[in-house]
């Protein structure tokens, strides 16, 4: 029997990693005229207009029934007027992580959307709160348990082996069940739900199995990258739309003014698990 060799990754979600490609990684690529009539973008922001680079008065609102009335605010130039921007993005992303470990990294990652220029972005605390979830999650669909459970399934106990032949079982198992992705109802108030949320690529390898006296031992290690960028689906829909917070990151991000570049999200977390020939349920 030939014996699959590790390390040996076992999935990988159809799509890529690093896609720079994707619609949500665009960024300055729309006009001022798509943004307001595609898109109906015109109250972005409580403190400046972005597209007359003046500041925002009582009657300089769209919404307000004096509109017009006074004339514009006053005028600033486009480096005063992003900074009063992101600054505002910074204070309107408070409702969504008001608790936690994890408050703190939209902060951190809003920042880095102002100063990185595209660069991938990664934290501890992702990692963390990813190896947090895969451990926390004892459901059916729990990817790791699935693993766990095939391996015990599958190993040839008699040559301490796990076959290459059935190296599809344990891509089957993931198929299975549910990659973690940061949308359970805590999310909308932990800061992961407003960073990560879903995810866009995944890769699960096991690194390490170690068998030995009907026992095993193996090391898996998850690559999970999300994008932190908006495409026109996101912003089109009502849920994010009604929100002034994402209506702001649309137009830092794709107004062909301002154009600040989306990244790369990547976060991993390695985990070990054990298990034994008495944990078969064959």
């Amino acid at each position: 029997m030939v014996e699959l060799q590790f390390p040996c990754t076992i999935f990988k979600t159809q799509k890529w990693m690093d896609d720079y490609s994707a619609g949500d990684m665009q960024c300055g690529d729309l006009t001022e005229a798509q943004l307001k009539t595609h898109y109906h973008l015109m109250d972005v922001s409580t403190r400046v207009n972005p597209y007359t680079l003046t500041k925002v008065t009582p009657f300089s609102q769209p919404q307000s029934m004096f509109y017009g009335s006074r004339g514009a605010g006053e005028k600033i130039t486009r480096q005063e007027c992003v900074k009063i921007l992101f600054d505002e993005f910074r204070h309107l992303s408070q409702s969504f992580a008001l608790y936690g470990p994890y408050k703190s990294l939209i902060d951190k990652m809003i920042t880095h959307l102002q100063d990185g220029k595209g660069k991938p972005f990664q934290d501890m605390s992702l990692d963390s709160a990813l190896k947090e979830h895969i451990l926390r999650d004892t459901s059916k669909n729990s990817t790791l348990l699935r693993i766990k459970q095939t391996l015990t399934d599958t190993i040839d106990w008699t040559s301490n082996t796990y076959p290459r032949g059935k190296k599809g079982d344990l891509s089957d198992a993931v198929l299975g069940g549910k990659l973690p992705k940061f949308d359970r109802f805590q999310d909308n108030f932990n800061g992961m739900g407003i960073t990560v949320h879903d995810t866009w690529a995944t890769h699960i390898t096991i690194k390490s199995l170690q068998i030995e006296k009907g026992h095993y031992r193996a090391v898996i290690h998850y690559q999970v990258q999300d994008h932190f960028g908006l495409d026109d689906s996101d912003i089109l829909q009502f849920k994010f739309n009604q929100f002034r917070f994402f209506r702001l990151w649309f137009v830092l991000q794709r107004y062909n003014q301002f154009g600040f570049k989306p990244f790369m999200t990547n976060i991993a977390a390695t985990v070990d698990i054990t298990g034994g020939r008495g944990d078969s349920k064959k």
